[in-house]
């Protein structure tokens, strides 16, 4: 919809509802979901890179650092994992 005012759509802030949705199955499913959207977030940036991408628009901005960010979370993702089936 557009606003007469002004002649443009009003602001969407569909990010803080994506943001919120990741938050609850974080809490909801814990490492289960950090693994899964750290290796879903991986595979995007390692294919990404191989067609070429070296800079992103992630704070990190070099594709190598996020890269190895993921890599990081993905492997406390499975420490927690094991750590949840031990307790």
């Amino acid at each position: 919809m557009i606003e007469p005012a002004t002649g443009k759509a009003p602001f969407d802030p569909l990010r803080l509802c994506v943001y919120a949705t990741i938050a609850a199955l974080s809490w909801l499913l814990g490492p289960v979901a950090l693994l899964f959207f750290a290796v879903l977030g991986l595979v995007g940036y390692w294919r990404a890179r191989r067609r070429g991408l070296t800079r992103s628009k992630c704070v990190l901005r070099d594709t190598r650092l996020v890269l190895a960010y993921l890599a990081v979370l993905a492997l406390t993702a499975l420490v927690g994992i094991g750590y949840w089936l031990v307790r």
